[in-house]
């Protein structure tokens, strides 16, 4: 981001599709421009020719113009289909994310943005990316409604409570860029702000370097599944299972009890720890607890992240794999030992023995 003397008109384009906003935008201007001004030219114009000379004065009958009715239904028409085609062309692609992106997620909360890359590095009202590469940000919130907003890149997109809402973006040139929440969300609104810092790759391969790292999200995930939550006592398969087979799980349909399906994907999994008797798989009984209050959503986000890695390739990204550095993708699904945890005796009210042992559904 360059210092000038000066205020800029428009933020600087920074982003693939920011030139695609912008251009609609000018359009948008032009349009207006070009309509407003000739009808308040014809107001004044029309004020002063036909205003009153003559008391009770009977004016001219008018006869209506074929031609003229056509001409300005004609012309709208096309300039609002025009307007129309083009904000669907440029929303579309602005929030479809696309399958190859680097995930990173995104956590609001009053008032600051909390971002974990998926090789553990945390930030905390920073973002650090590389120039050129497709970033997705999965993001959700702590407490209220807040909105991340990156002026240079043109995008911005509410960060909901309850859910998860996506954002995804690609740097065109290295530079530091204003972050803001665009949406009222208490007394320090105005300071929940930040900057992003857009990076040539070699740069950002050594503040990955040089910054400490956590768990992976995926790590994270796993203890919490395997040994905090004690999830893997009731999902990790064999003859003792009670909960729904996870492995494979991620983007496929999902059948439930009342014979609805389902797509497998995040919002799903968050909905299916936080409130497990909602959509209750077929073939298994709703024993499952709620662990609303019980995690955060940084937690909530490992889990997710844990359980997508369960199916090969979900997940994958280039260079931000969700799996930890040396670990086969393929071995995550295999590595499910379930330790024993305090869920329960085997024969405890309300099992299910006759679990279907292959079942490719979750829960």
């Amino acid at each position: 981001m360059q210092t000038t003397s000066w205020v800029p008109l428009f933020p600087e384009q920074a982003s693939t599709f920011a030139w695609q906003v912008d251009l609609l935008y000018f359009y948008l201007i032009a349009v207006s421009v070009a309509f407003t001004i000739p009808i308040v030219v014809a107001v004044f114009y029309f004020g002063i020719k036909y205003r009153e000379t003559e008391k009770y004065a009977t004016p001219d009958e008018m006869h209506g113009s074929m031609v003229l009715e056509t001409v300005w239904s004609i012309i709208p028409f096309i300039i609002s289909m025009t307007i129309f085609l083009g904000g669907a062309a440029v929303y579309f692609n602005q929030f479809t994310p696309p399958d190859d992106a680097m995930e990173i997620y995104i956590v609001g909360k009053q008032w600051m943005w909390k971002a974990q890359h998926q090789t553990g590095h945390r930030e905390i009202n920073e973002l650090h990316v590389p120039v050129g590469r497709k970033i997705k940000l999965t993001m959700t919130t702590e407490d209220v409604l807040h909105d991340f907003f990156i002026p240079a890149f043109r995008t911005k997109m509410d960060v909901v409570p309850g859910r998860y809402t996506y954002m995804w973006f690609e740097a065109t040139k290295p530079g530091k860029y204003h972050l803001f929440c665009a949406e009222y969300c208490g007394l320090n609104h105005s300071g929940m702000g930040g900057y992003v810092y857009v990076m040539e790759q070699r740069d950002f391969d050594n503040w990955l370097s040089g910054s400490v790292a956590g768990q992976t999200p995926v790590e994270q995930g796993r203890d919490l599944f395997m040994n905090k939550l004690g999830c893997a006592s009731c999902h990790a398969g064999g003859a003792n299972q009670r909960g729904a087979v996870l492995e494979g799980v991620f983007g496929h349909e999902v059948k439930l009890t009342t014979g609805e399906t389902v797509i497998a994907d995040e919002q799903y999994i968050r909905n299916s720890i936080l409130n497990p008797g909602a959509q209750i798989v077929a073939g298994y009984q709703p024993i499952m607890p709620t662990f609303k209050g019980q995690v955060t959503e940084e937690q909530l986000n490992a889990l997710v992240a844990y359980i997508k890695s369960l199916t090969p390739g979900a997940g994958q990204q280039p260079g931000g794999g969700m799996t930890s550095p040396g670990t086969n993708p393929g071995q995550a699904a295999n590595s499910m030992t379930p330790p024993r945890a305090d869920r329960g005796a085997e024969s405890a009210p309300g099992s299910n023995p006759n679990t279907p042992a292959n079942s490719n559904t979750n829960r």
